[in-house]
């Protein structure tokens, strides 16, 4: 599981106009969170967030902003950023360039009609982690920044376990690392138990939480 779970060195240097981390020496980490936003997770992992003086980037589906405006409002009047992760969670390995491209600037605009001018929607996750080297070079083109990660919690997978989950967080964090969790359906049953324990070891180990720029 680890092998998925650390970003290798070597995948980072293969691709290097993605970001994977954030070096610095001021142990400051970047929590994500993918797929949102959703009732009540996305509320409760904000609430999180506060309790614990955090800050994250919330990597949105645009149809979900679409029909949870208030919840997208609440991240935005959280002081936290935002990330497009295209309109229907498309994968990019088999989607075609125009139809990908379309996709991303479908979320981009839902955006803009919240009349965000204080945050910048020009970050993009693809979703999966997969994306055609087209796409990506289209999109940079275009202005968008495309954050990958280096540890992924795998709070998804019903197969790993909620201290698994854990693990795999704490064991890889160091300064600069871009974290990813998912505020969805899917990852609940493991970020209820992971993220608190993870803002409490991160808070004890005097790590800062940043949201990315």
């Amino acid at each position: 599981m680890s092998l998925w779970v650390k970003t290798n060195r070597f995948i980072k240097t293969i691709f290097p106009k993605y970001v994977w981390d954030i070096p610095n020496n001021e142990k400051k980490v970047y929590l994500t969170f993918d797929d949102g936003p959703i009732p009540e997770i996305t509320e409760w992992v904000l609430d999180q967030l506060t309790q614990y003086d955090a800050k994250a980037t919330f990597f949105c589906i645009g149809d979900n902003i679409r029909k949870h405006p208030h919840i997208f409002n609440k991240i935005i009047e959280n002081n936290h950023s935002i990330g497009n992760h295209t309109f229907n969670h498309l994968k990019g390995w088999e989607t075609t360039l125009e139809r990908y491209l379309e996709n991303t600037e479908k979320c981009a605009e839902i955006m803009v009609n919240f009349k965000l001018q204080t945050t910048n929607p020009k970050l993009f996750r693809p979703p999966y982690g997969k994306i055609k080297p087209s796409q990506a070079k289209a999109l940079r083109k275009a202005g968008y920044t495309i954050v990958m990660w280096d540890v992924i919690s795998m709070d998804f997978d019903a197969n790993v376990s909620q201290e698994e989950c854990l693990q795999n967080v704490i064991s890889h964090i160091e300064s600069g690392s871009i974290i990813v969790f998912h505020d969805s359906n899917k990852a609940w049953q493991n970020l209820q138990y992971v993220l608190p324990k993870t803002l409490e070891f991160l808070k004890r180990n005097e790590f800062v939480c940043e949201k990315m720029d």
